[in-house]
């Protein structure tokens, strides 16, 4: 039974934390993925939403998925600007993950943007979101046959990036080692 409900805006802030990180693998750039999760909450508050399942979080991952893909068309048809300088003096944030934790987590999370398209999809709906194999099917509207493939795929290139993108002294595996499954 397809029941329509309305989408309760005061339940946003449950699921902000899985789309941060879905934003930050698809945009590559933690400011990138604050303004996207941004974006979207404010195109999803705008009116009323009326959904016909109980999958909030697929909802609101097609919903950034779209904004997403929406903003990178728009700054296609923008002349190329050059940014300001980075020289600020920084203060020190003793609660904040150290700064290898940081590097390593931007190293995964540009390895997932660089991503193609459907691949980055179906990873960033199964292992940052955290939606089962139907529901990310369902929210990507593809078969599950083809979500399993796609993720396959997706984790292997991410493994396989990250590897070539190791520092000096860290061995990469043989090319026969990567196909074993």
């Amino acid at each position: 039974m397809n029941v329509e409900r309305q989408l309760d805006p005061e339940a946003l802030g449950d699921h902000i934390d899985r789309l941060y990180r879905a934003a930050w693998s698809l945009c590559g750039s933690r400011e990138e993925a604050e303004d996207l999760v941004q974006e979207t909450f404010e195109r999803v508050l705008r009116r009323p939403r009326f959904l016909r399942s109980e999958d909030d979080l697929g909802y609101l991952l097609r919903v950034l998925r779209n904004t997403f893909f929406s903003q990178r068309r728009a700054a296609g048809r923008r002349p190329d600007t050059t940014p300001l300088p980075d020289e600020i003096d920084l203060i020190e944030d003793r609660s904040a993950p150290a700064a290898d934790a940081r590097l390593a987590s931007a190293e995964l999370y540009g390895a997932i943007a660089r991503l193609p398209d459907d691949f980055r999809d179906a990873l960033v709906a199964i292992d940052v979101v955290g939606l089962s194999y139907r529901e990310a099917a369902r929210a990507l509207r593809v078969r599950e046959a083809t979500i399993t493939t796609r993720l396959h795929r997706a984790r292997q290139r991410v493994a396989r990036d990250l590897v070539s993108d190791s520092p000096p002294g860290h061995s990469t595996p043989p090319a026969s080692a990567a196909r074993r499954p």
